[in-house]
């Protein structure tokens, strides 16, 4: 009867990973989508080229070596045990029912595999329009490969960092990766946007801000609703099962939260919007959405439904201040990705130890700063030497023509070009 319950617990949260792992995969389109709806239509087709290349990319390097870095698996295929079934339930019969997390090894690369991509499309919306598309591909292996790996071996796996400490015995926690994750996709976005520069045109002489509209903000609208929906599973499946009643209500309190932060980081950043420029501007509400989003992913679990709005809203309104912020020192970032994901997960590591009693003050900003400090000047490096071989900006002509045809040789919305 026992060993029954126990494999019954072990179908339950290998099946709960691998639905998880699908929402987060289904983020992919999302990110697509958004970015897709806010540059122009002349760069659309080379916006979505990215993000199918950066997503197959990202799988492939992570099962190569990026797993190997980050949790100790073997090489390729051999990193992804077999199942051993008498292994699993002497474990479980060791933990008792419901006490051990017990599910396939594969289960857990598919979920680990699709947090890669995820961190890696943060970067493709702040380069558009004007970064060289192989360029980005190539970034985009040693991103996933090599980088995020390493920093996520010292949070989530818990390995030294350089053999000097470990972050987790500082106090440092984040549940579901505001800054493994996301502030590590914004440095390393940063990074790009730093040393490749302003599209033409975004900047006056004087230091004037112009707008550039994306061209399609249905597009962004329904990119911003999937990648909430798929958030759920980025949150809820970081609980890593499902197959016992306290698991079960904290994968519920979790997705609550998830869905309180973000309706509330819209509702103020719309606020904010309205305030700060007289209009209901919709694309700081798709962002301070995400950025609630964000902001509750580093700790979804333990605040009440109330902190968790407060907590998106908090995220809500900073990345509107940012977004303003980045502006004044001319970095340009089409999407608003380093603001939503670079300043909302700190903000989100920053509020963890409000409600979660095993996390510090100290460890946060130690876990954090180590995130910054491995991920940008790493990732600056990187960029600079594909700049030094290859070039990561395209010609002046071709970003004024549209990068569509200068890297992909087609268009998204051909019918509407005048030639």
């Amino acid at each position: 009867m026992e060993n029954n319950l126990y494999e019954l617990q072990f179908a339950l949260d290998t099946f709960y990973f691998l639905i998880c792992g699908a929402l987060v995969m289904w983020m992919a389109a999302g990110f697509a989508m958004l970015e897709a709806g806010l540059v122009r239509s002349k760069n659309t087709t080379e916006i979505l080229t990215k993000n199918v290349a950066l997503f197959a990319i990202s799988c492939v390097m992570y099962l190569i070596m990026g797993y190997h870095i980050m949790y100790g698996g073997g090489w390729l295929l051999s990193g992804i045990e077999v199942i051993d079934t008498a292994q699993i339930l002497a474990d479980s019969a060791t933990e008792g029912f419901g006490g051990a997390s017990v599910y396939s090894a594969a289960s857990d690369f598919f979920f680990q595999v699709v947090f890669v991509a995820t961190a890696m499309s943060i970067v493709s919306g702040a380069v558009a329009e004007r970064m060289k598309l192989w360029s980005f591909l190539a970034f985009t292996a040693v991103m996933t490969g090599f980088i995020y790996p390493m920093e996520g071996a010292w949070t989530w796996n818990g390995e030294d960092v350089f053999g000097w400490y470990n972050l987790g015995d500082l106090g440092f926690s984040d549940f579901a990766g505001s800054g493994i994750v996301h502030m590590a996709g914004a440095s390393a976005a940063l990074a790009g946007v730093v040393l490749l520069g302003a599209r033409k045109g975004k900047y006056g002489p004087n230091g004037q801000v112009k707008a550039i509209p994306g061209a399609n903000l249905p597009m962004a609208t329904l990119g911003t609703f999937i990648l909430w929906m798929g958030w759920f599973g980025f949150n809820g499946g970081s609980v890593l099962k499902l197959g016992d009643i306290n698991s079960a209500h904290s994968v519920a309190m979790v997705f609550l939260n998830t869905n309180a932060a973000a309706a509330a980081g819209a509702i103020a950043a719309l606020v904010v919007a309205r305030i700060k420029f007289g209009k209901a501007d919709l694309t700081m509400m798709l962002n301070g959405a995400l950025a609630g989003l964000v902001t509750i992913t580093a700790e979804p679990s333990t605040p009440t439904a109330l902190e968790a709005s407060l907590f998106g809203a908090l995220g809500g309104i900073l990345v509107v201040f940012s977004i303003l912020f980045l502006d004044k020192f001319k970095l340009d970032d089409p999407v608003g990705a380093i603001s939503v994901h670079g300043s909302a997960g700190l903000l989100g590591l920053m509020l963890v130890p409000i409600t979660n009693e095993g996390a510090t003050w100290v460890g946060q900003i130690i876990g954090a700063a180590t995130i910054f400090v491995w991920v940008f000047p790493l990732s600056f490096a990187v960029w600079f030497i594909i700049k030094q071989v290859a070039g990561i900006r395209v010609s002046e002509e071709e970003e004024y023509k549209g990068v569509d045809i200068s890297e992909c040789g087609m268009e998204a919305y051909p019918e509407f070009t005048t030639r």
